[in-house]
């Protein structure tokens, strides 16, 4: 038999196993000690029986008309009778017996002393020189139910003691296993990027160690993807400023020239630069999305931020080419704007991007804090679909982009806990992409 996995219930089992074995054993010791001592207090009864019945038979047949006359003793009530008796003279005649006395169940008498035969147990005495001789008999049987009845008093409480110590076994072990329990807890309930310190305070002794060697880890793992997170905010950070540099010499050089040939690599270079300026302010929103607060102790309305990053990125296309559909009534949320923000802006410049161009980009929120971002163009393959939201994936594209949009959203989605999907065609539609993002909000607001 397989032991459980679960130390609670190990523990538990082991424990009362061992408790009920124990008590099996000592109960059975008992028996055994009881059942000695009963026999030798059965005896010395049976012995106390003879020794005084003897000397009244004794005056009774002395004083009798006619020694031989076998007399039986009656009754005064009806009763169950354990020891019976016969007196008999030297040559065996039976001079007085017992009421219930039996005389076919009685041995010959040998000598003074037990002796024992398949059912009984008997006590053999004389007086008058061996002339009256006195055998009192206990049937076994009685021996034998008295050690059964004590057999069952003590196995009886069996049945409920053990289930009353394992009762309290598991309530003790589950009671001493509480810290070991809520720390397990504590690690279930963390999504993979928390990496704070873990509370060891109430642990015990033997598991601190274990915990304190995890929480080691984690101080590890949190500095090596600070520095990580870090490295990749500075160095886009520090890229912005040559770069606009060098794309205001570019654009230069570019007006100073005639020469069409330097014109046209001056363009090509300027492009470059501006995708790596592009591809920097990604990797700035990446190291946000992965290391700063997303979830704020004070909540704003997610139509402001949607209507800003909507008008900002319509300035520079035609009229039309996005369509926003706000509520009326405010959405509240407790997420950070600038991280809504984020989202709001990769979506939908991915949308206009990879959409067909003569089609609006429809960017609706809803009460409820569903953003939803639906362009058209041709269908995706579901196998494509689930790579999109992998890093540097264009599934194909030839478009001009980073391969981050889509990423920075879904690690959002993730650490705020909201479920992100992609689906295409949309509902109700034969072409096209839809991205859709439960937002959190205030439940009060939402009603």
């Amino acid at each position: 038999m397989r032991l459980p996995r679960s130390l609670q219930a190990r523990l538990g089992l082991s424990l009362g196993v061992v408790l009920m074995l124990m008590w099996i054993v000592a109960a059975t010791a008992t028996a055994l000690i009881v059942r000695k001592e009963m026999d030798e207090v059965f005896d010395s009864t049976l012995q106390e029986t003879a020794q005084r019945i003897l000397p009244l038979a004794v005056m009774d047949i002395v004083n009798r008309d006619g020694n031989n006359v076998t007399q039986r003793l009656a009754s005064l009530r009806d009763h169950e009778e354990f020891f019976t008796y016969i007196v008999r003279d030297a040559e065996g005649h039976i001079l007085l017996q017992s009421h219930a006395a039996d005389p076919s169940i009685f041995p010959d008498y040998a000598e003074r002393g037990f002796s024992q035969t398949a059912t009984h147990r008997f006590y053999s005495d004389a007086a008058l020189r061996d002339t009256v001789r006195i055998t009192v008999a206990e049937p076994l049987s009685h021996r034998a139910r008295i050690a059964r009845e004590i057999a069952l008093g003590l196995g009886l409480p069996l049945l409920i003691v053990v289930p009353l110590a394992l009762a309290a076994v598991i309530l003790a072990v589950r009671t001493n296993l509480g810290p070991l329990r809520r720390f397990r807890t504590s690690l279930e309930a963390r999504s993979a990027r928390d990496l704070t310190p873990i509370p060891t305070d109430d642990l015990q002794t033997e598991i601190a160690p274990v915990a304190a060697t995890l929480n080691n880890l984690l101080g590890r793992l949190r500095e090596g993807f600070e520095a990580e997170r870090s490295f990749a905010s500075n160095a886009a950070h520090e890229l912005r400023t040559p770069l606009a540099g060098a794309i205001a010499q570019t654009q230069r050089l570019s007006a100073e020239t005639s020469d069409p040939v330097a014109k046209a690599r001056a363009s090509d270079i300027e492009a470059t630069l501006k995708r790596l300026t592009r591809l920097s302010e990604r990797l700035l929103q990446l190291a946000r999305a992965e290391g700063g607060p997303l979830r704020l102790d004070r909540s704003a309305d997610l139509r402001v931020a949607a209507r800003l990053v909507v008008e900002d990125l319509a300035r520079g296309l035609e009229p039309g080419r996005i369509a926003l559909d706000l509520p009326n009534a405010p959405v509240i949320s407790d997420l950070d704007p600038d991280a809504f923000g984020i989202v709001c802006r990769n979506l939908v410049e991915n949308a206009v991007k990879h959409g067909a161009r003569d089609k609006p980009v429809s960017v609706r929120l809803t009460p409820d804090g569903v953003l939803s971002v639906t362009n058209d163009g041709p269908v995706i393959p579901q196998e494509t679909l689930s790579r999109l939201t992998a890093r540097f994936e264009r599934a194909g594209s030839t478009n001009d982009g980073s391969g981050l949009g889509l990423a920075i959203v879904a690690v959002i989605a993730k650490r705020i806990g909201s479920p992100l999907s992609l689906t295409s065609p949309p509902p109700g539609s034969v072409s096209g992409l839809e991205v859709r993002i439960q937002l959190p909000v205030n439940s009060a607001w939402a009603k």
